[in-house]
């Protein structure tokens, strides 16, 4: 454990020794004077340098752990912890052993040799460097989550108020003062307010919507931590006021301590994507396969390199050919390389880089290539509220202004979502006719407000409460009344015209600041007339308790009855209902000793404001003119997002830490719930959840359709993914606040907020949305959805030509004729022939109802039985092509009418062609010299040379037609079932260009001569070429009908598949 959280326990222990509870102490239910004593100091005096010393010693600095990650060199063996590229690299060090015997030997085409091991160990490098930078870069949230803490603080020690102690230093039991502006350096426990009112922004901890009034009252001992209204917590920051603070926690004991503590723990628990998964399995099943398959080429060939004779019975005389054993270990080498798809992990980065570009385009950010294939097969959302199904922006909702008798209200419908004055208009609004009930309103609102709103890039921002902000929003959307000029025409160049003006028509002279007993603030201004008048807004009840008066439409004052009282209340029962934060107006105009008040300090009145004990006798007998309901609304774009979520077969979960009641309601609003539908059994608290039972608490996740999580903590959260994803959910977490960085480091994807993220929920997640917005997700998961498609037509492209690579070397290796293929020239097929063709098939056009379909299961299959067939169907033809080619050139002097013989090659038979190995014991056997391009290979010396040496051209042969096949083959990739008269190949023309390219670097190693003694293989004649595409070409045919057959067979498999994927769907 790091120092700031090293032996904390002992800490309170030592400083409490009286105290039975020990380290479970809970400050926040504890009177300020039991926490004084329990942590051994006073406020006047705070801790002597002795203490403070012992304290450090006990507790260590008040930092966060700095976790030791894994070393370059376990990074880089963990990047070998594949079962493919251990295949690879088994066959690149075999391969590299048997190259330096042939050069030791003194044989041929060392350069050949030489060359497959080199491109691979070249292809494992690349591999570990990537892996190694992608993971050195995984513990980023952790060091942002550093950046958030205090450098300094203010801190009371021996009497003396000392500035600027770093915060490191810091000790529980130390006494500090927080003033405006402060970044909270640890947990503490408010023990004096110096201003009458405390408010601290903590919202990215926890996830509520609007700064938090603080108290020094003590709170229940079981609250969650949004309860903890006497507690302030490291990484917040003070909006208001002037506080005195006990510091209760520090280091890893702090609440934000937890979170890094969870995010190392959510960072150690990180699996792979299902993609990965799946080319896992797929990469353990080709290894018992290429072992099954080598022992039986050996099993078949062992008779060539061993043999023995029987005498009585048992067997003697044991004859054994090295030369043969490592030529047939060559045929294995070559066997493992056909089999694995070297291109495969370069291609599905380039798909998957290729895929973040349009994911960018449609505003969300990739951060983790795997991320863009993980949320193609998303099942379940879990978003949070604040910032993300909603603006995180203040905005009147609602304004309730007075009729033209006492019991008479009117209610007008505040459009918008934002700061920005033209985003949406008030309903039935008399533009421009405003009566004198609706002016006193607007003026309240503009002059008894201490916020501003301007506009930065493309959106507008608050300076101030977000409350009051909203307030002056309101005032721009109401207008002016006729006779008034806007501010525009004094000079003014801000956005808050019609506040200006009012704030030019009303000077403002005092401010009775806003406290948590009479819950409201006041303004004392003076008109253009020299007359002066008191504005105030607050709370609806406490404004009407302290009301006299009522104004009517017309301006005309009458007295306050209860009857008036209670339809104003009534109608603030009916806004709270709908979650809406109610402020009510009212002024006083018979302000006795301030009639004459300037502002100047010598007033007699001045003495009265420099108390606040006074302010409520000061806002008495009010006349009360109305009232306005806010909120933080929903994003427009949320309601059709979520309704295509449901579409998609894709649930949403919302977890917030703001209050129930303002959650529901916005679920309801945005279609996470019906209008009317109960949802007793779907809306819960953090803490209702975590207390039910574990099975309960599955069960209730099962449920269909959307859920709610109120108060949530962050370990909530975390649990709350961590049962989905047990589940068998992929789950996706949405996020922007500190609290929310354990969760999104958790989920399978996790996504940010780029606008009001903070940077340690960013280097938590996968993925950024630039724009915030929560639909840009639905379109993230679309892309998903399109570019996994992509995926699984070049996989099953690449893999369908390895299944061909592989049956021509097994039936060279059975039928017992020369090898057609090397090793080199596979590697050259799989990494850069296919490549082309297997990216392009990143570009095929999504399908129209992709987002229409459930999805896919985590576990589906990459290649299902039909499939798996098609390719074996496929992969044995690309053998018999490759492997009959060769037969072809040795044994005919022509097929199907095309010549062969213009070279001047001698013909075998097929039996001497099967035992070629046999060629020095046959007698009279005499061989032709042939050309190839430019030259002659003669075989006086040693006919038999002619069955190795002289395969060039046969070999030459084979490769073309395996380069060939492939490229139809990618062809017959654009669609799983559907044919190409359907699909033809220029709906995709990368696919096309990306054939064109692939050929081109095919006949530059045939035509340049150094390239083609490198391949071993020589340039083809035009019959020749016309021979190729003969012997390529039925592969479209053969794929074709088996095409047919899968679409005439699949009612019955997609009935079967809908049966399957239906609990998951619903």
């Amino acid at each position: 454990m790091g120092k700031g959280g090293q032996n904390y326990g002992k800490s309170e222990n030592l400083n409490a020794k009286t105290d039975s509870k020990g380290e479970n102490y809970a400050p926040w239910s504890k009177d300020v004077v039991e926490c004084e004593e329990k942590y051994q100091v006073s406020r006047e005096f705070g801790l002597s340098t002795a203490d403070v010393e012992r304290r450090r010693l006990v507790c260590g600095l008040n930092e966060l752990d700095k976790h030791e990650g894994p070393s370059i060199l376990r990074l880089i063996l963990d990047q070998f912890n594949d079962t493919l590229v251990r295949i690879l690299l088994v066959a690149a060090v075999v391969s590299f052993v048997l190259a330096w015997y042939d050069g030791e030997e003194g044989g041929e085409m060392e350069i050949t040799a030489f060359v497959e091991p080199l491109v691979i160990f070249l292809i494992l490098i690349v591999n570990a460097i990537v892996g190694v930078w992608q993971e050195n870069n995984a513990e980023k949230a952790l060091e942002a989550l550093k950046e958030i803490q205090s450098e300094h603080a203010t801190v009371v020690r021996e009497g003396r108020k000392i500035s600027n102690v770093p915060a490191k230093e810091l000790v529980p039991g130390d006494i500090v003062e927080l003033r405006v502006g402060d970044k909270v350096p640890a947990d503490m426990r408010v023990l004096r307010l110096i201003s009458s009112t405390l408010r601290v922004e903590q919202g990215s901890l926890t996830g509520e919507s609007e700064a938090v009034s603080k108290t020094t009252k003590a709170v229940s001992e079981d609250v969650d931590i949004q309860g903890k209204k006497c507690m302030v917590f490291a990484g917040t920051t003070v909006v208001n006021g002037i506080c005195i603070c006990l510091v209760t926690q520090i280091g890893m004991d702090t609440e934000i301590g937890k979170v890094h503590s969870q995010i190392h723990e959510a960072s150690q628990s990180e699996e792979d994507t299902p993609l990965k998964k799946k080319l896992n399995e797929f990469g353990e099943a080709l290894t018992a396969i290429i072992g099954v398959i080598c022992a039986l080429v050996w099993l078949i060939n062992v008779k060539y390199f061993l043999s023995w004779e029987f005498v009585d019975g048992w067997p003697r005389n044991f004859k054994f050919s090295f030369e043969k054993c490592t030529y047939y270990f060559e045929i294995a080498v070559a066997l493992a390389v056909a089999a694995i798809p070297e291109g495969l992990p370069a291609v599905i980065t380039t798909c998957l880089a290729l895929g973040t570009r349009k994911m960018a385009a449609k505003n969300a950010l990739v951060r983790k290539l795997p991320s863009v294939e993980t949320l193609g097969c998303t099942t379940v959302i879990c978003s949070d509220k604040t910032g993300t199904l909603t603006t995180n922006q203040m905005a009147v909702a609602k304004l309730v202004s007075m009729g033209s008798k006492a019991n008479e209200l009117r209610s007008f419908n505040v459009e918008g979502t934002s700061y920005n004055p033209i985003d949406g208009n008030i309903q039935n609004w008399p533009v421009g006719d405003l009566d004198l009930n609706l002016q006193m309103i607007a003026k309240i609102a503009a002059v008894c407000n201490d916020a501003d709103v301007e506009k930065s890039e493309n959106h507008h921002i608050a300076n101030g409460m977000p409350t009051e902000a909203a307030l002056k929003v309101l005032v721009e959307k109401m207008g002016l009344p006729s006779g008034l000029h806007s501010g525009a025409s004094s000079g003014y160049d801000g956005v808050m015209n019609c506040c200006h003006t009012w704030n030019r028509i009303e000077k403002r002279i005092a401010t009775l600041e806003f406290d948590r007993d009479r819950k409201s603030m006041g303004v004392i201004s003076c008109s253009s007339s020299g007359k002066n008048s008191l504005l105030v807004k607050g709370a609806v009840e406490n404004l009407l308790e302290r009301s006299s008066f009522l104004q009517l439409l017309d301006g005309s004052v009458i007295e306050l009855d209860q009857n008036s009282r209670e339809t104003i209340l009534e109608s603030l029962r009916e806004m709270s209902t709908s979650a809406l934060r109610v402020l009510g107006f009212a002024y006083k105009e018979d302000l006795k000793e301030f009639a004459t008040y300037n502002g100047d300090e010598d007033h007699p009145a001045h003495e009265l404001l420099l108390n606040p004990a006074n302010y409520s006798s000061i806002e008495s007998d009010l006349t009360f003119v109305g009232l306005a309901g806010l909120r933080d609304p929903p994003r427009k774009e949320v309601p059709q997002a979520i309704e295509d979520c449901r579409t998609a077969g894709i649930r949403v979960m919302v977890i917030t830490g703001d209050n129930k009641n303002t959650a529901e309601s916005i679920c309801c609003e945005i279609g996470v719930f019906g209008l009317h539908e109960d949802i007793s059994s779907r809306s819960l608290t953090g803490k209702e959840f975590m207390e039910l039972p574990g099975s309960e608490k599955a069960t209730h996740l099962k449920q269909g359709g959307g859920l709610l999580f109120s108060r949530a903590e962050p370990r909530h959260k975390q649990e709350i993914v961590r049962l989905l994803k047990e589940s068998g959910e992929v789950v996706a977490m949405t996020g922007d606040g500190v609290n929310d960085a354990p969760a999104l480091k958790l989920a399978d994807i996790g996504i940010a907020m780029g606008i009001a993220g903070t940077e340690v929920a960013k280097e938590a997640s996968d993925m950024v949305l630039a724009d915030d917005n929560f639909s840009s997700i639905v379109s993230a998961v679309g892309e998903g959805r399109s570019i996994y498609n992509n995926m699984k037509a070049f996989i099953r492209y690449m893999i369908s030509s390895n299944i061909g690579e592989v049956a021509s070397i097994f039936l060279t290796a059975a039928l017992g004729i020369p090898e057609g293929l090397i090793p080199v020239q596979l590697l050259w097929v799989n990494l850069v022939t296919d490549g082309p063709p297997a990216t392009a098939l990143g570009f095929n056009p999504p399908e129209k109802d992709i987002m229409k379909k459930p999805p896919r299961r985590s576990d589906d299959s990459l290649i299902s039985p039909w499939i798996l067939f098609r390719y074996l169907a496929i992969g044995s033809y690309v053998g018999i092509a490759t492997v009959g080619i060769f037969v072809i050139w040795y044994t005919r002097t022509s097929f199907f009418g095309i010549d062969l013989s213009g070279d001047g090659h001698s013909l075998v038979t097929y039996s001497q062609l099967s035992n070629w190995g046999q060629c020095h014991t046959w007698t009279n056997f005499s061989v032709s010299p042939f050309t190839a391009g430019a030259q002659v290979f003669t075989f006086d010396a040693n006919p038999c040379d002619y069955f190795q040496t002289g395969k060039i051209k046969a070999m030459t042969l084979s490769l073309s037609v395996l380069v060939a096949i492939e490229m139809f083959n990618s062809l017959n990739a654009l669609s799983e079932d559907g044919s190409l008269l359907s699909m033809p190949p220029w709906v995709n023309p990368w696919l096309l260009l990306a054939m064109s390219v692939s050929f081109g670097l095919h006949f530059l190693i045939l035509y340049v001569p150094f390239l083609a003694q490198i391949f071993g293989i020589v340039p083809l004649s035009l019959n020749e070429w016309g021979l190729v595409l003969i012997v390529a070409l039925p592969v479209i045919i053969i794929d074709e009908f088996l095409k047919f057959v899968g679409r005439c067979t699949s009612g019955i498999g997609n009935l079967n598949a809908r049966r399957y994927s239906k609990p998951k769907s619903e």
